[in-house]
């Protein structure tokens, strides 16, 4: 039994330096990440960085208080992202604040003027017959392009566009079953010809958007739809800005190529808010994958009926209509067949963008305002204080821990030093990494929340240092001190982690905005500090304990056993042998 025990204590000898190897890759791989996302500082949040901060409180329209709620306020923030980020902006952030408050914060860089406006503007979606489409950049005239091609044709259904080819350069769309989106029992609208209305409103159709926007008085649109470059993001933020419904306008949209398209669309003939529900499903019947299910009002349903009446008699494009969310074109389906209450919208979808659009449809028109709260400038000036600030407390905080190390530990101090600067550098690694990956930004209470685990850090090596101290006062010598020591210890780091740990959670669950940056860093540093006590700090002391300058217990060594009052070395006694007496009954 005595070698098998030997064998394991010489292959448990070995395992220090795998642990050190495991965490040298990792800081390499790490920085090596890094500089390969080109982002090799951490972003840097709105009040260090610089910025507006906008506030917005959600106010319901009359008699519908209950659209404060969850969804809509999720879906609120979906929207004004979308807003923010068509500025060209990638690094705002958009989040609930409480149960009816949006917080916006904006970069600096950013024209906070026209960023107010575009995230206070309540969300509007309406379908409206598509005149013209084409590729993204500046071309020709919409007449050239509204003329139907040669090789277009009529669909058998409802097609979704997005992830199609264009059909004025593809074969006739019945041709294919993708993207058919099929009635429910209803019955097709023997409505009049578009070209016999040339009304506006609700009643006209694709015609009456037609003639509005080939007529001699709007060659300012026909104009502005010429020279629109949908690349551009300035151009496609204010695409058809403060057209009203009943006009016709042009828009900007993507398709699932990421491909832009530009859009002259006639007036808006149903409303967001005409859309009872809609849903994405998989079709398991057909077989045609995720297809997007909508229900209008009785109101809607009519309105619904008499624009794909019309838009069905006529050749691609001028046989869809566009679903146009804040300006911007989210879809446009092909119309074969004249609906009501109830249609599918089916093609190329996936189930996220299936979801995507059955979101923008059931929850695109919010019947909610938002009122601006408070909007506050924070200057760079402002910021870089801030920063520098925060960098002198947690220098000034390290400088203490590592007086108070050098003080009381003298040798040990070496080893909790490098743990600090090994855990320092993993959370610089990991920081900067975050930013372009999940856009997460160091602001001042995350830097505070980086300061407060310094302590943390310490407090863990401190634990496993007295365990080795306590095992040497009770007359041990210092390489089975370091063992008996590290599982008591462990256990000790652990529970004091996992408070902390769980702290940090429950706060970023329960809290919203900057405080949320405090529990995440505090969060992060904690896990970190639980991988490095186990991945150096306690290998690293196992090795030391090698040296003779630890294990002879060097009085400054912060290990010597006369300082620390250590009892003489347990020594076992033996009784003397001799014969054994027995007594009979």
């Amino acid at each position: 039994m005595a070698a098998p025990k030997k064998g394991r204590n010489a292959g448990a000898q070995s395992k220090p330096w795998r642990s050190l190897a495991l965490i040298l890759i990792a800081i390499v791989g790490l920085t090596a990440g890094m500089f390969a996302s080109g982002q090799t500082t951490p972003r840097l949040g709105i009040d260090l960085a610089g910025g507006t901060s906008i506030t917005l409180r959600a106010e319901p329209e009359a008699g519908q208080e209950s659209a404060i709620n969850k969804t809509n306020m999720d879906t609120a923030v979906s929207i004004m992202e979308r807003r923010v980020n068509g500025l060209g902006v990638s690094e705002a952030e958009v989040q609930t604040q409480g149960d009816r408050n949006i917080i916006v914060n904006i970069p600096k860089g950013t024209n906070s003027k026209q960023a107010r406006e575009q995230v206070g503007t309540t969300a509007k979606l309406y379908f409206r017959p598509v005149i013209a489409r084409e590729a993204g950049g500046a071309a020709p005239t919409p007449e050239a392009s509204s003329s139907p091609s040669a090789g277009s044709g009529k669909a058998e259904d409802t097609k979704e566009k997005d992830g199609k080819k264009d059909e004025s350069s593809s074969p006739s769309p019945s041709a294919t079953s993708q993207g058919r989106a099929v009635t429910d029992g209803l019955k097709a609208d023997a409505s009049p010809s578009p070209k016999a209305s040339e009304s506006k409103g609700s009643g006209d159709g694709d015609g009456g958007g037609k003639g509005d926007a080939s007529d001699p008085q709007n060659s300012k649109l026909q104009a502005e739809y010429a020279a629109l470059d949908c690349t551009k993001p300035d151009q496609r933020t204010t695409a058809g800005k403060g057209a009203k419904p009943d006009e016709a306008t042009v828009a900007c949209g993507q398709d699932s190529q990421g491909q832009w398209q530009k859009y002259l669309l006639g007036p808006a003939e149903v409303d967001g808010t005409d859309v009872d529900d809609a849903q994405a499903v998989y079709d398991t019947q057909a077989g045609t994958g995720w297809k997007v299910t909508l229900g209008f009002t009785d109101k809607g349903s009519k309105k619904f009926a008499s624009i794909t009446g019309k838009l069905a008699q006529q050749q691609s494009p001028q046989n869809e209509f566009a679903i146009v969310l804040d300006g911007n074109v989210v879809s446009n389906p092909y119309v074969t067949q004249s609906l009501s209450s109830n249609a599918e919208i089916s093609g190329n979808f996936t189930q996220e963008s299936a979801k995507n659009l059955a979101n923008v449809l059931s929850y695109g028109a919010l019947p909610l305002t938002f009122k601006e709260d408070s909007v506050t400038t924070v200057t760079a000036a402002l910021g870089g204080e801030q920063l520098r600030a925060g960098l002198i407390a947690g220098a000034i905080g390290l400088a203490l821990v590592v007086a108070y190390l050098l003080i009381y530990y003298r040798g040990l101090s070496f080893i909790a030093i490098a743990s600090l600067l090994v855990s320092a550098a993993l959370t610089y690694l990991i920081m900067s990494l975050l930013g372009p990956a999940i856009g997460f930004a160091l602001n001042l209470p995350a830097v505070c929340g980086a300061i407060v685990a310094i302590g943390i850090t310490a407090d863990s090596f401190i634990v496993y240092f007295e365990r080795v101290r306590d095992e040497i006062r009770e007359g041990r010598s210092l390489r089975p001190s370091v063992e008996r020591a590290w599982p008591r210890a462990r256990r000790t780091i652990l529970v004091s982690d996992f408070v902390s740990f769980l702290a940090a959670a429950v706060l970023f669950a329960v809290t919203v905005g900057k405080v949320q940056g405090f529990a995440f860093t505090l969060g992060l540093t904690t896990l970190l500090d639980v991988v490095v006590v186990f991945l150096f700090t306690k290998p690293l002391l196992t090795l030391m304990a090698r040296r003779k300058f630890f294990a002879s217990g060097h009085k400054w060594s912060g290990l010597d056993p006369k300082a620390l009052g250590a009892k003489p070395p347990l020594r076992r006694t033996r009784r003397p042998a001799g014969p054994v007496e027995t007594k009979e009954a």
